[in-house]
């Protein structure tokens, strides 16, 4: 159900990032109240957004657009992130001479 997916994600992202509602509010530009954001993060009961709020629940919960639009039942947009490739950028190096080590 998109609505009690989209309602897990607010209260999970408020508690992974030890958010209170009101920060989550001022991350969001104050598009999103307080009350809403409550309202949002209660269990029991549902909630569903708009296209132009996506963008401002993701911002208050640091995630991508994409993921509130999922969660919510929105059709995705457009991201060119996803098309960014990522790898490991760290090199393991070995030392096998350990007299170099001083051991």
């Amino acid at each position: 159900m998109p609505g009690r997916e989209l309602q897990e994600l607010v209260r999970r992202r408020l508690w992974e990032l030890a958010r209170t509602v009101e920060e989550a509010s001022r991350k969001s530009r104050w598009v999103l109240s307080v009350e809403t954001l409550q309202r949002m993060a209660q269990r029991g009961g549902r909630t569903f957004i708009s296209d132009g709020l996506a963008l401002h629940i993701a911002r208050a919960l640091d995630v991508p657009e994409n993921r509130v639009r999922r969660a919510a039942g929105l059709p995705p947009v457009p991201d060119e992130r996803e098309s960014i490739s990522t790898r490991p950028h760290l090199r393991v190096i070995r030392d096998d001479d350990e007299s170099t080590t001083g051991r």
